[in-house]
């Protein structure tokens, strides 16, 4: 049976061109760009529990790097190097080479190399804590948001859920309508550009990966602040139109999670220049409701009346 240091020099072993000393030693040896903070994110997804256990292992390999790489996006940061911890069953060459060939297709596109990690036996689960660089005073954050902001979110909501559902028996899609939107539940786009384009523009960010509903209230805690939505406003995929008389229409909007698009805020006077950044990127941006000075999140229906928002999002330790 191949040793760790096998599956590591079989498997995760490449030229890090953006740093100093990649994997194969104790440490990692990186040089950041002249003047630039660090922003740093580490996410463990679980069998079973962010991922079924028998998930395409190339496509997990890209979710696994991808979802890190959504929260440099929502930090207005440059993706730059990555680490991975896998904790594995078993040894399986044709998994791993498949997980590996899934994880470097998603470092190569978007720049990042992988600088070291560690592999042990155990309840399958990955780690992978993702670095990247800002300019001083240039990150997004989530504690900026000010009344009169506009609250923006990017492409389109529920997709993920609504897949996720169908997987789970709870929906039921047509073998098309699953096929997409399971590509944005299994593959989903980290907004790196959107992210950077925001630097100097939004007061506040994070990414959509709980719920809109819980992460927009993460924002509106940091920043002590109160917001209403326009449910009326909020961007859905052509397919989800078709299933808004299902129940589980709203909880996968609203608080579905797996989305990994933006959520920010940003002044007003910025919206035309946040629209030129949609023509720009090619990217749906929409502005969903506003800032408000007294705490508190309200959902609006199209006759202006606030609607029941009692869903709160993903749950990491709901029984």
């Amino acid at each position: 049976m191949p040793s760790e240091f096998d599956l590591i020099q079989r498997h995760f072993s490449r030229t890090a061109p953006n740093a100093v000393l990649g994997v194969g030693d104790d440490c990692a040896l990186l040089q950041p760009g002249a003047g630039m903070q660090l922003a740093v994110s580490t996410d463990t997804l679980v069998a079973d529990v962010h991922f079924f256990a028998d998930a395409d292992p190339q496509k997990l390999g890209w979710k696994c790097l991808a979802v890190n790489l959504s929260d440099l996006a929502a930090m207005g940061a440059t993706p730059r190097w990555a680490t991975l911890a896998l904790t594995l069953p078993e040894v399986d060459d044709d998994w791993l080479a498949a997980f590996a060939s899934g994880l470097y297709g998603c470092a190569d596109q978007f720049g990042v190399s992988l600088v070291g990690g560690d592999t042990t036996q155990g309840a399958l689960s990955l780690t992978l804590t993702i670095i990247g660089e800002v300019p001083p005073n240039q990150a997004l954050r989530r504690d900026g948001a000010r009344p009169g902001d506009e609250i923006w979110v990017s492409g389109t909501l529920g997709d993920a859920a609504l897949a996720l559902a169908a997987l789970q028996g709870r929906v039921t899609l047509t073998d098309a309508d699953l096929a997409t939107l399971a590509a944005r539940l299994h593959a989903p786009a980290p907004r790196i550009d959107l992210g950077l384009a925001l630097r100097g523009l939004a007061s506040s960010a994070i990414d959509v990966s709980d719920g809109l509903l819980a992460d927009l209230g993460h924002i509106l805690s940091r920043s002590g602040v109160g917001a209403v939505v326009e449910y009326a406003h909020l961007p859905l995929g052509e397919i989800l139109h078709d299933y808004t008389a299902h129940p589980a229409f709203d909880d996968c909007v609203l608080s579905g999670g797996d989305d990994y698009e933006l959520c920010f805020t940003a002044p007003a006077a910025h919206h035309q220049a946040l629209d030129q950044i949609a023509a720009r990127l090619s990217l749906r941006l929409t502005a969903i409701g506003s800032i408000l000075a007294e705490p508190g999140l309200t959902v609006r229906d199209a006759q202006g009346q606030p609607l029941d928002i009692r869903r709160t999002g993903y749950d990491h330790f709901a029984a």
